[in-house]
């Protein structure tokens, strides 16, 4: 049962997403790993070609963006769509370029696509967040952050990535969506989304932002790093890939020194981190899926 990772990204370095990390989280797991890397204006091309020289599992593939897909981010999950046409395994996980899997997870994520395997119904694996925000030892458990998402899917289905590649839908003959039936993966994707120097942050919210907006519009403040409800320390440890980073880290957020940035709206975000505490579940959280009892 073959499987493959596949993954796109442009201007990773220029942005300072972990891509290369990525990248090597992947590669224990994997048979081949896809990589779709956008024509852009940095060193990520070649630093892509470079691993691909030392590991022949990876596959490097180059494409032009298009410009009249930069709204409401759907030029990732057409990216996303056009690197998944290369894979040629049966089972395929995908993840973007500042996500990573922690080493420790690899025999769950095996043991799950295995069981996956046997049953027909399930269309992919459903994996846990952990969200670092402002530091590589905070976490953001604020209930706007997602908590879950799909992460493995089956390749030899009519499955698409979806929007903005946040998840995925399967595509039916009438040309109509329908969520992918899925199985907890007992797993985690640790998210470095936001843990950047804060003039990289900036300039990777102003970019992220123009695939979304027109240009100028919709970038704000959003790319400073707040004390926001939910931030909490990180217990854990970070996956190893990831170790050299963390610790030549050169910037300080001081996130644990400003002020709270809280309002009456964040009222209900505390009573239903409060419910997810005591029950797991929290109130209202949307579901791009349909989860199955494993």
């Amino acid at each position: 049962m073959k499987i493959s990772g596949f993954m796109i990204v442009r201007n990773g370095s220029q942005y300072g997403y972990p891509y290369l990390e990525a990248m090597r989280s992947l590669l224990p797991l994997v048979d081949e790993l896809v990589v779709l890397v956008g024509l852009g204006e940095d060193d990520t091309l070649k630093s892509v070609e470079k691993l691909a020289a030392e590991n022949s599992k990876v596959k490097v593939y180059q494409s032009q963006w298009d410009e009249k897909l930069r709204k409401e981010g759907l030029i990732l999950s057409q990216q996303t769509n056009l690197s998944m046409t290369y894979a040629r395994g049966v089972w395929g996980i995908y993840l973007q370029a500042d996500e990573i899997i922690h080493e420790d997870d690899i025999p769950k994520i095996r043991a799950s696509i295995e069981q996956a395997h046997q049953r027909e119904e399930v269309d992919g694996l459903l994996f846990d967040y952990v969200h670092f925000y402002g530091d590589y030892s905070v976490v953001n458990k604020n209930p706007s952050a997602y908590r879950r998402e799909v992460r493995v899917v089956r390749l030899d289905r009519n499955i698409r990535s979806w929007k903005d590649a946040q998840g995925f839908r399967k595509e039916n003959a009438d040309g109509s969506f329908t969520k992918l039936k899925v199985i907890h993966s007992e797993a985690k994707i640790y998210h470095y989304g936001w843990v950047r120097p804060p003039e990289v942050m900036k300039r990777k919210t102003i970019a992220m932002d123009r695939l979304y907006h027109e240009e100028g519009k919709g970038t704000g403040d959003n790319h400073i790093y707040k004390r926001i409800y939910g931030l909490e320390k990180f217990q854990g440890t970070h996956p190893k890939v990831m170790s050299e980073i963390v610790v030549h880290k050169n910037w300080d957020s001081g996130i644990w020194q400003m002020p709270l940035v809280f309002t009456w709206k964040d009222i209900r975000k505390v009573i239903a981190r409060n419910i997810e505490k005591v029950s797991g579940w929290i109130p209202f959280e949307y579901r791009n899926y349909i989860w199955l009892k494993k």
